[in-house]
């Protein structure tokens, strides 16, 4: 080889270390200020824990059986899940007492499997509504949900009387006798009520699985604490999570100037996470409630999440690009700083 050749090679080289020196250094510069973002919330949360103000408090049994305050439903959006729908419904029978609530689950029509599951399960119980979405499936999971808001709508309409909140919850939840009366009593303070979310295994391998185990154990004992502390704004999970009806017909107006059909956005990959976020930025009040009954569990929900590397990917695909990029381009960032400077963190870890 020529020496022209050499030193061509050597340039190349050289230029190439350049690049590797740079892109180490910023990629070090960003983990060190994640490293920060996490120390802070683990300093407040360590302040937290001393503060007895803070710790845990227990709910009784009794609580289970005392009429809600105010009328509630739970929206379940479903797409072919007639493999645990029955038994989320029918467990949500056995464990709720409380007859001032009814469970909205939204089907769709060219999905009869689910329907048929949710009905066998339903028994004779009158709590169930199976509300039928004449588009076929699927469509987003906001759509659906938008679906269950104009029947219950029309229930009021049609019946003379209001809900004062709505729950949020998966097909595949497994959900807490004592979780109503503490979403009711949260609503009747606060706009927007979020309780702990644990994520449970599926049989088999854990090396996918476990992950969302870590994930919610860091954010539902620790980061949402925090935040909550602070009265920064809380993103919802979907799961176990209440809004005050009047907060949501205030976003259905909203939605309804920018063209929507509903209070969840059906644009949005995550319009639960969002809708969270925005009942604060419409000065809305926000609460992150961990109580544990006389046992000492959690009043929270059981969820499943996926086991598999596709369905991971899929998942975390969704909520990565709705969180991270979809949420900074339609909310921004805005307000003060414990609501804009740790949210990175949290979108991070789901």
């Amino acid at each position: 080889m020529s020496i022209e050749g050499v030193e061509l090679i050597e340039t190349i080289v050289e230029w190439l270390q350049l690049v590797e020196r740079e892109l180490l250094l910023f990629s070090l510069f960003w983990f060190v200020v994640g490293m920060l973002d996490e120390l802070a919330i683990d300093l407040v949360w360590i302040a937290l824990r001393a503060d007895k103000r803070y710790h845990t408090k227990r709910v009784m049994p009794a609580a289970a059986t005392q009429p809600l305050q105010q009328r509630l439903a739970i929206f379940i959006a479903c797409w072919r899940e007639d493999a645990v729908i029955g038994q989320t419904v029918g467990h949500m029978l056995r464990v709720w007492q409380q007859r001032d609530c009814m469970i909205y689950v939204g089907c769709y029509c060219n999905d009869p499997d689910t329907i048929a599951a949710v009905v066998a399960h339903a028994g004779m119980d009158s709590r169930i509504r199976v509300i039928i979405n004449p588009r076929p499936g699927p469509t987003t999971k906001a759509d659906c949900l938008n679906r269950l808001y104009r029947a219950l709508q029309d229930d009021e309409a049609r019946d003379g009387f209001r809900f004062g909140g709505v729950i949020l919850h998966d097909s595949e939840d497994m959900v807490h006798g004592l979780e109503l009366h503490v979403i009711d009593t949260g609503l009747s303070q606060v706009d927007f009520v979020q309780l702990p979310v644990r994520a449970e295994f599926l049989p088999g391998a854990h090396w996918i699985a476990g992950h969302y185990c870590d994930e919610f154990v860091e954010s539902h004992c620790k980061s949402l604490v925090v935040r909550d502390a602070l009265g920064a704004g809380l993103p919802a999970a979907g799961v176990s999570c209440g809004f005050s009806r009047d907060m949501l017909d205030r976003i259905a107006d909203l939605r309804r100037q920018e063209g929507g059909n509903g209070p969840f956005a059906e644009e949005c990959f995550t319009e639960d996470y969002e809708l969270g976020l925005l009942i604060k930025r419409m000065g809305g009040r926000s609460r992150f409630l961990r109580r544990r009954d006389i046992d000492g569990n959690l009043i929270g929900t059981r969820s499943y999440f996926p086991g598999t590397l596709n369905d991971a990917v899929r998942q975390k695909t969704r909520w990565i690009h709705g969180i991270a990029l979809q949420g900074w381009d339609r909310l921004g960032w805005q307000g003060r700083f414990v609501a804009n400077g740790w949210p990175c963190a949290t979108a991070a870890r789901r």
